[in-house]
This record gives structure tokens, sequence and C-alpha cells, in this order.
């Protein structure tokens, strides 16, 4: 197999699909591999890093699309690539198709074999999300923490108090990875936490571990409820399969809070869950509605590749080598989970969550 990693295009993307390591047991099985120039320098891995692995270094992303056939990278392609891609490629990254029809069109034009991470399942485990999860989880109260700042657009609230002072509320949306993760985070920085969610068992388990967390059953008058008394509001809410976020916070809701609560909208890859959700980047990645400061930042783990890609390749590699070792059309019928992973394939959608939301026609994976 030929496989390419090309250099990340997304503003302020420094992760990458391959490290170098991965590059070597490619190599090592008789494979191919390409690397675009600098492509995990933001990552702190060298163009010599991979050249000692055994890649070879490539100049540009056109040289690149088409000398490989497998293409590895981590977040979806851009326009600037979109003339690269043809039939022999098969596609490996963070697609979340649902938000951008314009992509979808390309995929399809140009039958690309497009396996989204965010949709490879074994049962309710999303493998290839997991990592990214835990990490935006994470984050998201220090960012929330960080722009709760006066100079940053927020109330001025230090989130963990002071003597005499009340710790900020942290209202945290669903209680699954990055759920869990925020609140742990929320909790340790010293904020009064809130954890809110559609069945029990995921608030159970969170009590586990995290006793003196609050917790509540979402429904519409108790997210209204909880909004009101909120500094920083976590949205972690995840549809299975690839649709899009449902917008649980309308402009109502938002004109209800309190002016300078932040929201850090972890969903905004799928939509986000503010009715004025919309993506923005590292460098601006605020915006005020209503008096709500959003942070729709759409791929945040990016803020810190040298953990995130080393956590995302641990996760994708398998699959990788699958891939390669196996070949798309076989490694794909071999695995169930992979096949989830299948979004566009030969020109047809066939992942039905992406098919209904943007009203084209569904076919089922037959290869």
């Amino acid at each position: 197999m030929t496989i390419g990693c090309p250099k990340e295009q997304k503003i302020d993307e420094f992760r990458v699909g391959l490290t170098p390591e991965n590059t070597a047991s490619l190599v090592e099985e008789g494979h191919v591999v390409f690397v675009e120039k600098d492509a995990g320098v933001g990552s702190g891995f060298s163009d010599a890093d991979y050249e000692k692995a055994g890649a070879n270094i490539v100049l540009d992303a056109k040289e690149l699309y088409s000398s490989a056939r497998l293409i590895v990278k981590v977040k979806e392609p851009q326009k600037a690539e979109y003339d690269l891609l043809d039939e022999a490629h098969t596609l490996f990254c963070y697609l979340h198709l649902a938000p951008v029809p314009e992509l979808v069109s390309v995929l399809l034009e140009k039958r690309v074999c497009a396996i989204a991470y965010e949709t490879v399942a074994i049962g309710e485990q999303l493998p290839l999300l997991k990592p990214m999860s835990e990490i935006a989880g994470k984050m998201a109260p220090l960012v929330g923490a960080f722009h709760l700042s006066r100079f940053e657009g927020g109330e001025g609230l230090l989130i963990s108090g002071a003597d005499g002072v009340s710790s900020a509320n942290v209202l945290v949306i669903g209680a699954g990875n990055v759920g869990y993760n925020a609140a742990k985070i929320a909790f340790g920085m010293g904020a009064n936490v809130t954890v809110i969610n559609r069945s029990s068992p995921k608030l159970e388990k969170l009590l586990e571990t995290l006793p003196d967390v609050k917790t509540a059953l979402y429904s519409e008058q108790k997210l209204k409820e909880e909004l009101l008394d909120a500094d920083i509001v976590i949205s972690t809410v995840l549809i299975h399969g690839g649709a899009t976020t449902p917008k649980l916070i309308t402009r109502e809701m938002l004109k209800s809070m309190k002016n300078g609560t932040v929201l850090v909208d972890v969903t905004i890859d799928q939509g986000g869950i503010s009715e004025a959700s919309r993506p923005t980047t590292h460098r601006d990645a605020t915006f005020m509605q209503e008096g709500v400061l959003h942070y729709c930042v759409a791929n945040m783990p990016g803020a810190y590749p040298k953990t995130a890609t080393v956590a995302l390749c641990n996760a994708t590699f398998s699959y990788v080598k699958k891939l390669a070792n196996e070949g798309t059309v076989d490694a794909i019928k071999a695995d169930a989970s992979l096949a989830l992973g299948v979004n566009v394939y030969k020109g047809e959608v066939t992942n039905e969550a992406v098919a209904e939301v943007l009203g084209l026609a569904f076919k089922e994976l037959k290869l």
C-alpha cells in the first residue's frame, strides 16, 4: 500500500495523522509511506525523524496525493485539497460531514472512499473519538475559566472563587466521556459543578468517582433553570452516527443567562448546541451573542498537538495497519467497526445520519 500523511491545512491545526513510530512500523511491513514536508513539526516531529523511520518526504500536498492511495490525516480536507482527491483514494480522518455539504458533494463527485474516525464504532463505544473527547473535555474548563476574565469578555469571575467569595457555577450538558472529564477538571479547579444528562446510568457512574458533583436528569425546563445560574456552560452532547447536534439552547435561553457567561461548545464539530453557535478558530476563538460569550473552536485538541497526536495515533493506528495490510475493501469486509466508519463510497452516501441531515439518498454499504 502507498500511504500518504499530509500536512494539515485547517487553520491552527498542528496535529498529524502518523507519528514516526507508526511510519517505521508500516515501512517494516513493506508499505511505502509519503509524508508532506513539515507535516509533523507542530507535534514535535521533524522531517528527519520521518526519514529515519523510512518515509519519503514530499514537498507539497499535490505530490503527496498523487503518490498515495491511503490518505491518513486528522481533520477533514480543506478547499485547497478538494481537487487533489480522486477515486483511487481511501481517506481516513475526522470528517464530521453533517455541517459541511460542500465537502460531501466533492467526495461524491470524486468517488472517494471516505472513512470517518468519529463513526467507527464497537457497540456503543467510539474508539477513535474517545482520546480527543478526553482532551477536549479536560480543556473545556480551562478555556472557560480563562474566558471568564473581564479582559476576555467574561463576567470577571475566578472559577475557584476566593476566601469569602463563591466559586463559579459550571454546568456540563452530557455525561459521556467529554462530560465526565470536563466535570472532573472543573471540580478539581474548585468550581461548583452540575452535570445534566438524559438518562441516569451515566450519572450514576459519574458519581462513583465524583461524588460531590451535582447531577440532574435532562428536561427542557431543567436546562432552562440551570442556565440561569451558570457561569460556564460546557456542551458535550453527541449524537452517535454522525448526525447534527440538537439545538438545545435557544436564543431565548441565551437572553435569560447572565451577561458574560461563557459557553464552551465542544459539540461544534457536529453543528453546536446553541442556536447562535458557529465554528471559530484558536486565533479568533470567541464571539458574543445575546450577552453570552461563545467559544466554538472546531479543533480544540489541536491546541495541544504533542499530547493529542500521540493519543490519537494510539487509537487509529491499528485500523491504519488493517487498511494497509488487507486493502480497503477486505479490511472493511472483515471489520464491522471499520465498516461503520465508511460515510461515502463510490459516489454514494453510506452513512444514514449524514444522508438524512443533508437530504441526500442513502445507500447501504455494499462492497
